[in-house]
């Protein structure tokens, strides 16, 4: 029997639509970007909850848990002094997206881990924060960088430590940010903006 003409314009949309999907026309989202993202597997935190990071010392805020943040999109970044170029690139971004998402539910937290050989000076770190990189938003001490390690640095040791973590509303790690810069107008910040409004419109 031969088919008809409806149904062998059915039959080429399907082998169309599958075309399309193996050809890699239509591309998944990615889950990492950064420094070798093809190659660094993030399974050990994507679609897993966060850990909670237990920082003491806290600059413009109170303590934070990220029990706390249930609810809200959060952006976690770590960074160091002002001699670290991919930090100070990247910082005018994070007020950036503070800025224009807080009202929206987005949390950004900033994660300082001390990299010099001097001792840690927590007025020094306070002046960064609110002198030199404006930052508004909360930012904890990682002492001994004991969250960025139970985060990411005991599964990955040879990673960049100036990694970021997008969380959804539940807590759930999303994305990552390998390490290095996201300056403003790039494309990864432009790709880490576009993560967020994806969260944010979730339910």
């Amino acid at each position: 029997m031969k088919p008809t003409t409806r149904r062998i314009g059915s039959i080429v949309l399907a082998l169309s639509l599958a075309a399309c999907a193996t050809s890699g026309r239509v591309a998944a989202t990615p889950v990492a970007i950064g420094p070798d993202a093809d190659r660094v597997d993030v399974s050990s935190v994507v679609g897993k909850p966060a850990l909670d990071w237990g920082a003491k010392t806290w600059v413009n805020a109170s303590p934070r848990r990220l029990e706390d943040l249930r609810g809200s999109v959060v952006l976690v970044r770590w960074f160091m002094t002002e001699e670290c170029p991919y930090c100070s690139a990247t910082a005018p971004t994070l007020v950036a997206l503070d800025a224009k998402y807080a009202s929206r539910g987005l949390a950004v937290i900033g994660m300082y881990h001390h990299k010099s050989d001097g001792p840690l000076v927590v007025d020094n770190v306070k002046k960064l924060i609110t002198d030199t990189w404006h930052f508004r938003f909360p930012v904890a001490i990682d002492d001994e960088w004991k969250t960025l390690k139970s985060w990411w640095l005991d599964a990955h040791p040879d990673s960049w430590t100036s990694v970021s973590f997008i969380l959804d509303k539940r807590g759930v790690t999303r994305f990552v940010h390998l390490g290095g810069a996201y300056a403003p107008g790039s494309a990864d910040h432009r790709q880490i903006e576009a993560w967020i409004e994806g969260l944010l419109a979730e339910r």
